[in-house]
């Protein structure tokens, strides 16, 4: 089975559809995300808008998920940008935080409020 994301207009995540593989392979057997989009198109409107996902992380960095954003430039899927004071990491593609969170052994969450991590307990 493949797997595509519709994308709205800013290249956010809508939806994850599964593809038979059927629909996807061409007359000499090889798989083409192309045909998977105009199977999607033809099925659910002329403009919407596809990216093929690898639910094996195979290729575009990582499986699309409801609200990731497409990089059309880096060719993956990223995740949400859930904080302003994270940046994205180039070489890993990863939100990071402006400074790491303690390993002392205790539960931390993020708290943008203060760009720190604050102790659950």
């Amino acid at each position: 089975m493949a797997h595509f994301a519709q994308l709205d207009s800013d290249n956010k995540v809508i939806q994850v559809i599964v593809v038979d593989n059927a629909e996807i392979t061409d007359d000499n057997g090889v798989e083409q995300e192309a045909l998977g989009i105009q199977f999607l198109r033809n099925l659910l409107g002329q403009d919407t808008n596809w990216a093929q996902t690898s639910y094996n992380n195979n290729f575009r960095r990582r499986y699309a998920g409801k609200d990731f954003i497409f990089d059309e430039t880096r060719n993956v899927f990223l995740e949400p940008h859930r904080y302003d004071s994270w940046t994205l990491d180039e070489d890993t593609l990863e939100w990071v935080p402006p400074h790491p969170m303690p390993r002392d052994g205790r539960i931390y969450i993020w708290d943008e409020s203060i760009t720190d991590w604050s102790p659950v307990n």
